[in-house]
């Protein structure tokens, strides 16, 4: 039986990032909108119901910690990714464990439900500080079990011990090259990018190391499908942290590309974004479309007014999002929590 969290210590970082955050604030309750302005090819409800020069890095602080222990679980073993051709799965989802919350637990027997599919975490993967107790202790006794078939994404709470050793030493070579954070990988007939937007540490200005290495990347693989994935959303209506401009020249190096889908978290609620240029403008011709998902377990954050583009939102349950990659097309659908009834899915063809 799980023992109450001892409180962390946090950096003046991860409290300007929003720490833990309350949830005593947040209304009760699924807000969702219409959908409109979308692609014929489009299919979509909502049912509020039933490797680069490295560069020199500091670290951002080493908070003392103290976690408590879960029961520890054996993981599952790897799994070849499907191959050209093939139909794929994504679960993702971000914000996920702590010691002192079950949402991780529920969202991790989704996991448990899919062994087939890729795991991919969108940052904020072990609370409060990323330290490797908490890892091992928070992390690896629930999503961890998926170690073998996750692809990381870091968040701004893996920067709570010095250049998120953590973080890298728990993924080790799956989170791509220490400390850069920032990687691709190819799932069925998809390209999927992962990036570090924890753009005050690694940079993410034009012409900057990540932004030239991404450009680079995409220019190797011109799939004709494209997906990527970081912490830090480029449009969110959460009144606690909201959108996050510094990520604009990666999203508008993807835009240029013809990408998909960019997937993040930090926000700790669900929100799907209809197709955007960087700036934010509606385009049903080349705007990706974007998820926020920080519905991993940690805990639930409020909406503030709603964006223009914003589609679907809920802050009440969590669940990952389940994506299927086709050639040529994708479906998406927000798998809830047991016991919980909010759904998001549709189908649309890629640019």
């Amino acid at each position: 039986m799980r023992r109450a969290a001892i409180p962390i210590a946090l950096t003046l970082l991860l409290a300007a990032c929003g720490g833990g955050g309350s949830d005593s604030a947040r209304p009760p309750g699924v807000t969702s909108t219409s959908t409109t302005g979308l692609p014929p090819t489009s299919v979509i409800t909502a049912v509020p119901a039933v490797p680069s020069t490295v560069p020199t890095l500091s670290g951002i602080g080493a908070p003392t910690s103290t976690s408590t222990t879960r029961p520890a679980s054996r993981p599952t073993s790897a799994l070849p990714a499907p191959g050209p051709g093939s139909v794929a799965t994504l679960l993702a989802a971000g914000d996920i464990a702590s010691c002192a919350s079950f949402g991780d637990e529920a969202t991790a027997a989704l996991l448990d439900g899919r062994p087939n599919a890729t795991v991919a975490t969108l940052g904020d993967n072990a609370y409060e500080a990323g330290t490797a107790a908490e890892y091992a202790d928070c992390y690896d006794p629930t999503w961890g079990r998926q170690k073998a078939r996750t692809h990381p994404a870091i968040g701004n709470h893996d920067y709570g011990v010095s250049k998120a050793a953590g973080y890298f030493g728990a993924f080790g070579p799956a989170a791509g090259e220490a400390p850069l954070g920032w990687y691709s990988y190819e799932v069925g007939d998809w390209h999927i990018v992962v990036l570090n937007s924890n753009c005050e540490v690694v940079g993410c200005a034009t012409g900057g190391t990540q932004e030239k290495w991404l450009r680079e990347d995409l220019a190797a693989h011109p799939s004709l499908c494209t997906l990527a994935y970081w912490h830090h959303p480029r449009f969110s209506s959460g009144s606690t942290h909201g959108p996050t401009p510094a990520v604009q020249p990666l999203y508008a190096a993807l835009y240029d590309a013809g990408t998909e889908v960019i997937l993040s978290g930090h926000e700790h609620n669900y929100e799907r974004f209809a197709p955007l240029d960087p700036t934010g403008k509606p385009d049903d011709v080349r705007g990706i479309r974007q998820f926020v998902v920080g519905t991993g377990g940690r805990s639930h954050y409020p909406f503030g007014p709603p964006l223009p583009g914003s589609q679907v939102r809920n802050d009440n349950t969590y669940g990952v999002l389940a994506l299927t990659l086709r050639a040529g097309s994708y479906q998406w659908q927000f798998v809830p929590e047991a016991g919980k009834s909010f759904a998001d899915s549709g189908s649309t063809n890629c640019h």
